[in-house]
């Protein structure tokens, strides 16, 4: 027993902590600012090794707490709406800090050079996790921008049809729609069966839209206003038998859940770093499979491109085209992928699975409905408890106001944990949701 608490107060202390241990180091030149750098990258990397050697000791909530631990939130005002924002890892924070520092203090293209290296690191780790190669991967902004360059990207007709979910988030869904008014093809909005009670009858509801005249199925993969989750496997299966392309939007579920995005064989995917990766704010992930690269048009060209319709990047690259971007958030992306790769997609999106269900159990044990399927199966990390007809952002705001976690009002109550979480703060939620909805 003291073995294992040992192991723990110092991985408590090891765990991918702290990148810079002073802010002296933000006054030094920037030749020692550099060397400084590389010393923080190789301590993540070594503070990883050490502790994923550590958890084989710690295990449990004790393990959870460890990971709560790498997060600078106070359990006074607790964060639980991992679909719209989660906290960074205090470790990329910092290293956002220690980098954008290092620019103020030289930014320079001679000291700037070393982002590009900075940014391929970032993007070899994430299509390592992703199990697709880097010429796959563009970090652009966020989802919202992601999305939109595949809808903007893909030459349509009037003869054609897009398919959506009516569950998409609005860059997924809005967006089809403005630009059909532009060009004339037409958007078909799949519902949601009103008696839901296995993945096949989702699967079904697509699959009877497929005609002659879909060419695009863009989906999103766990709904952020209901929590229900796609069986976009066997969705991505019956489209590309027809020939039809495959988007998906993967805001809620990457950083959460362990995905194989060559073995689900969709054409393009998009996220963000700042919802379930925790990672830096305003870098986004657009996956688009490498035999469509040629088939999608970027939808912003800016310096570097080349002359006239060629382009210097190669593979997805071409569509991080933006200008200026924030260099130290892209490079501190790399900080995030080591944690997670650290804590394991497994066990990551074992814990979310976990604390979801505690969340919901919780929630139907009082005799109140969910707006969110129970059955994992067809559901995720997004719950949703019903309320009055607008209640839900009310009741949110009550819930941190007077109980200190932090969700939000869409589509109802929405509570999503994430494994900065403890089964602590569930607990905490539901006794909120108790005193104020019963």
């Amino acid at each position: 027993m003291n073995n294992i608490k040992n192991a723990a107060d110092l991985s408590r202390r090891l765990f991918l902590s702290r990148s810079l241990k002073s802010s002296g180091a933000l006054m030094l030149g920037a030749g020692a600012l550099s060397s400084r750098l590389a010393t923080a990258q190789e301590a993540v990397t070594a503070q990883a090794s050490v502790t994923e050697q550590l958890s084989q000791a710690v295990t449990g909530e004790d393990y959870w707490q460890m990971v709560r631990e790498q997060f600078s939130f106070p359990d006074s005002t607790v964060p639980m709406n991992a679909a719209n924002l989660c906290p960074s890892f205090r470790a990329v924070a910092e290293q956002v800090a220690f980098l954008t520092a290092d620019i103020d203090q030289d930014c320079s293209f001679n000291n700037r050079s070393k982002f590009s290296g900075l940014l391929e690191n970032s993007r070899a780790l994430v299509a390592a996790q992703l199990n697709v190669s880097a010429d796959e991967i563009a970090l652009v902004r966020n989802t919202s921008e992601a999305n939109n360059i595949i809808s903007n990207g893909l030459d349509l007709t009037a003869a054609d049809d897009v398919i959506i979910w009516d569950e998409n988030h609005p860059t997924n869904h809005v967006a089809w729609q403005v630009r059909a008014a532009r060009f004339g093809f037409r958007v078909v909005s799949v519902a949601t069966p009103a008696d839901l009670r296995d993945p096949q009858q989702l699967l079904e509801a697509f699959v009877a839209q497929f005609t002659d005249r879909t060419r695009v199925l863009a989906i999103t993969h766990v709904s952020n206003v209901s929590g229900i989750r796609l069986p976009v496997a066997e969705l991505v299966q019956a489209a590309k038998a027809r020939g039809i392309y495959v988007h998906v939007d993967g805001a809620q579920t990457w950083g959460a859940m362990a995905l194989d995005l060559a073995a689900l064989g969709m054409d393009s995917f998009t996220a963000s770093a700042h919802k379930w990766y925790m990672g830096p704010r305003e870098v986004g992930l657009l996956y688009i499979r490498s035999d469509q690269h040629s088939r999608i048009w970027p939808g912003v060209v800016a310096s570097g491109w080349g002359t006239g319709a060629q382009t210097r990047q190669t593979g997805a690259r071409k569509f991080e085209s933006l200008g200026q971007r924030d260099d130290a958030a892209l490079a501190a992306l790399s900080v995030a992928a080591r944690i997670h790769d650290s804590i394991g997609a497994a066990r990551v999106e074992q814990r979310i699975v976990q604390l979801s269900q505690h969340l919901k159990s919780g929630v139907a044990d009082l005799g109140l409905s969910l707006v969110t399927p129970m059955e994992p199966s067809l559901s995720f990390g997004v719950v949703v408890v019903q309320t009055p007809d607008g209640q839900g952002g009310p009741l949110s705001n009550r819930l941190y106001e007077q109980f200190g976690i932090a969700g939000a009002g869409t589509g109802g109550l929405r509570l999503c944990p994430g494994i900065y979480n403890t089964l602590a703060h569930v607990d905490r939620a539901v006794a909120g949701i108790k005193y104020l909805m019963t």
